[in-house]
């Protein structure tokens, strides 16, 4: 049982915790909490990819034979309750953590051919952590194939990110890109229509086509699309508010069109 604070392995694991660089250089991401772990452990394509878990004192206390089960999975390490709550990430730490090989996606995987028509969420350059988790949650209930984003968007395995897709990052494959406007290019060449959420929409949005290929393009929380990349859609649509409101937060934004694609999908 690792007992200090100071501990190399526990230096890393915070390090991995609570810096970007440092999860990319590993090429992994941390997940943490029972319901999360259990996802992992119950699906053999992310079983496999379990570099380590790590339990504290008492969680490995209250379940002996979850932790022996566990330690069939993967190397288990026995954390002293104090240096747990040092690394977790959260104000009441639940007792386990997992260290995990990132999944790598293409393209290809984000159109989602073998599914059917595609339904695609493209965002740009979104901020907010929160956000980012509801859209993937969002996403997944809608039916979406798969996420695009820039690469100045959040980071999706931010720690609080992972916690809040609630396992929706486990099953909707998403790809980060270094150019937007050239793979939005690349969706198009493969026949799939792009609208943007825009305020200067020339349709409401319920008064288009979904039943397609369909890919939503998604701004900044606070200035929207950038032009280069609202330029890229084939139509602007926008969303019908009363009262005084100007826009509606990104996620709820993204949330109203994906549904909509869902409900035609249905008909």
């Amino acid at each position: 049982m690792i007992t200090s604070t100071a501990n190399a392995q526990v230096k890393e694991l915070i390090r991995m915790m609570k810096k970007s660089r440092a999860r990319e250089e590993a090429g992994v991401f941390i997940v943490e909490g029972p319901r999360m772990a259990g996802e992992l452990t119950g699906d053999p394509a992310w079983k496999e990819r379990i570099g380590r878990i790590y339990l504290s004192e008492s969680y490995a206390e209250k379940h002996k034979e979850e932790a022996h089960k566990l330690g069939g999975i993967c190397r288990t390490e026995i954390l002293a309750d104090h240096v747990f709550a040092h690394v977790s990430d959260t104000k009441t730490p639940q007792g386990i953590l997992a260290v995990v090989k990132r999944r790598e996606y293409g393209l290809e995987d984000i159109t989602g051919r073998q599914q059917g028509d595609p339904l695609v969420i493209v965002l740009d350059q979104l901020q907010d952590p929160g956000n980012l988790g509801t859209i993937f949650r969002t996403a997944e209930a809608a039916g979406a194939t798969g996420i695009l984003l820039s690469r100045d968007c959040v980071d999706i395995y931010n720690p609080k990110v992972i916690r809040s897709t609630m396992g929706a990052v486990f099953r909707l494959p998403f790809l980060y890109v270094d150019d937007l406007p050239g793979a939005i290019g690349e969706l198009k060449a493969e026949g799939i229509r792009v609208f943007a959420a825009h305020l200067e929409g020339k349709n409401a949005y319920d008064r288009e086509d979904y039943s397609r290929g369909t890919a939503f393009l998604i701004g900044n929380e606070g200035n929207g699309l950038r032009d280069e990349v609202a330029e890229c859609a084939d139509c602007r649509v926008r969303i019908p508010m009363q009262g005084r409101a100007e826009s509606l937060n990104a996620a709820v934004a993204a949330a109203v069109l994906m549904f909509e694609a869902g409900r035609q999908r249905r008909q």
